[in-house]
């Protein structure tokens, strides 16, 4: 099980906005869906940007993703059982499905996965459908039921106080552990650009809040 520094996670979260710049690990593969932005790395590590506008987030969800001739809205509460048996918000199900079937036709299966806003919300969905660590900046909600389902425990998710995203969908729960730290100052709708993000990981490591590293926790049967 790949076990990776949370710095270095965050580091990777931050320029995955411009990934013809990261050069190490190396982006190996891009997904070409026009609407979907992923890309495996070095070592077979899934890197899944998101919207880093909370005013787009919110007005369009998923960058106004059309899937099945449908625009998916944040204030769409449907929800759908995904393959993993687990019941997901339709529109971070949809978004996640086609980083599934990309990975799929490229035969990669990650061994690690980290995303940043709706990035964090597929990241929740792949790293329980593929059993392996996740790690999540600003994590919208992406689970329909509450309680902990079977790989919970492998995915972790760093959420800020003074950001909204990690509060919605309202109807909906996180996956995985939630470190929700609190900040000063707070910085409203720009704490949700993934550069402030950057600021708390430091924060919450020196003050024993954040691990330095993160492997997953041991599984959890149901």
């Amino acid at each position: 099980m790949m076990n990776f520094a949370i710095e270095d996670a965050a580091k990777l979260a931050e320029a995955s906005y411009t990934a013809n710049r990261i050069t190490s690990p190396r982006v190996i593969r891009s997904c070409p869906h026009a609407d979907v932005q992923a890309h495996v790395l070095e070592g077979d590590i899934l890197l899944l940007p998101g919207s880093n506008s909370i005013r787009d987030y919110l007005r369009f969800n998923l960058r106004i993703l059309r899937l099945g001739h449908r625009r998916l809205k944040m204030s769409d509460d449907n929800s759908e059982k995904g393959a993993s048996g687990t019941t997901w918000h339709q529109g971070f199900l949809a978004y996640s499905s086609v980083v599934f079937d990309w990975l799929k036709d490229i035969g990669v299966t990650p061994n690690y996965v980290i995303g940043h806003s709706l990035g964090a919300a597929a990241t929740q969905i792949l790293s329980k459908s593929y059993g392996v660590p996740g790690l999540g900046f600003a994590a919208p909600r992406t689970k329909f039921v509450n309680g902990p389902v079977r790989h919970h425990k492998k995915c972790l998710l760093i959420n800020r106080f003074d950001d909204i995203v990690p509060k919605v969908p309202s109807a909906f729960h996180h996956l995985g552990s939630v470190r929700n730290l609190a900040v000063n100052p707070k910085r409203n709708f720009p704490a949700h650009k993934m550069k402030h993000y950057r600021e708390i990981v430091d924060i919450g490591q020196q003050n024993g809040a954040l691990p330095s590293h993160w492997a997953g926790a041991p599984d959890y049967s149901v």
